[in-house]
């Protein structure tokens, strides 16, 4: 019997071993001993959503499964449990444990944290990533979370975005004068310098607004989104580079008091498993985009421009002003804008006989 039993496991352990991650069970029996924890998972993004949404499932899925089902997290998308903008208002205040958003739609709560979701003609998606665990990056943004009892942590990044869409040519300045564009953070502000009129708007509303004519233009993300939002069927031109949005990074909010309630182990998981999305979702828009681009330009004829250079130079230096007016705000804000500076600074130096020139050898 005993030499039964042990064929019979060792039989079972290699087959569950040829399957593969994929085909694992995704969670396994809890011990008695270990009690399930139920939380909550709002985002700022429509449910299930390519990319945004689904990037929020696979963080519950994986916290779920790391965890042998200790943890059950279960997903609400904007609004079916709460509004968008109020995400981090429901974490703050333990209605969920969990949420999935960008930084930038809490200015109200401090104007830094919006650094530590995308700076106009700032870092891209690697540099971010560099500043974030190895320049001090994460440890600021969890110095100005800390106040409303939430822990960030980075989680997704959707690299550089596109320009947007828009129902008018943008040929020269003039044409961003009296713009009704939706476009959050850092970049809203821009526009607003240069004479347009930035509207803050949940993704599930920008399609009928741009069809409506309440707004002239929207920034979203990039091909795979936009494509799935058929925004080119609402607006003429596609316009890049996305200035506004050089590497956007997502977060993973947590609810401090629920989280420091966790053993050591399962505080490791939902790090971690916050950090594999991170490095995932990045990796799917590089490749998403690609057949998203060539769907919009081959099936649909999207008329895809260049912003013009003296529109982009003239957005750059607003940047600059707009960047360091809000810094002197607060000391904190300086704080994390005199880090940010520092490191950008820093890697744009060796970029540019690394990744910059490999760039320019590869394009010939």
């Amino acid at each position: 019997m005993k030499r039964r039993e042990f064929l019979g496991a060792a039989g079972a352990a290699g087959l569950l071993a040829a399957c593969g991650p994929e085909q694992q069970p995704a969670v396994e029996a809890i011990p008695d001993s270990q009690p399930v924890r139920h939380w909550k998972l709002v985002t700022t993004w429509p449910k299930n959503f390519p990319g945004l949404g689904t990037g929020a499932n696979h963080l519950a899925e994986l916290i779920t499964s790391m965890s042998g089902g200790r943890i059950k997290v279960t997903v609400y998308g904007e609004s079916e449990l709460v509004p968008a903008f109020e995400v981090f208002d429901a974490v703050s205040a333990g209605t969920a444990e969990l949420g999935h958003g960008a930084a930038y739609y809490w200015k109200g709560k401090s104007e830094a944290a919006q650094f530590f979701a995308a700076v106009p003609f700032g870092m891209n998606a690697q540099e971010m990533n560099a500043w974030l665990f190895y320049g001090g990056g994460l440890e600021l943004w969890r110095e100005v979370y800390a106040p409303f009892g939430v822990l960030p942590a980075v989680c997704g990044n959707s690299g550089v975005q596109m320009g947007g869409w828009f129902n008018r040519e943008i040929n020269s300045l003039d044409d961003l004068v009296g713009l009704k564009m939706r476009i959050p953070g850092l970049g809203g502000e821009v526009l607003r310098r240069a004479g347009g009129t930035p509207v803050s708007l949940p993704g599930s509303d920008i399609f009928t607004s741009l069809q409506s004519g309440n707004i002239d233009a929207t920034e979203w993300v990039g091909p795979y989104n936009d494509l799935a939002f058929g925004l080119h069927k609402a607006a003429k031109y596609y316009y890049y580079p996305g200035w506004h949005e050089p590497g956007t990074a997502l977060e993973c909010l947590i609810n401090r008091t629920a989280f420091d309630a966790l053993p050591a182990d399962l505080q490791s998981i939902v790090m971690n498993a916050a950090r594999v999305v991170n490095n995932d979702m990045l990796a799917e828009y590089t490749a998403r985009n690609n057949s998203a681009l060539q769907t919009l330009v081959n099936e649909h004829h999207v008329d895809v421009r260049a912003f013009p250079d003296s529109v982009l130079a003239r957005l750059r230096e607003l940047s600059g002003e707009v960047v360091a007016e809000i810094a002197e705000k607060d000391a904190l804000t300086q704080k994390v804008f005199d880090s940010y500076r520092t490191f950008q600074r820093q890697v744009i130096a060796w970029h540019d006989i690394s990744e910059r020139a490999y760039m320019n050898v590869r394009a010939g």
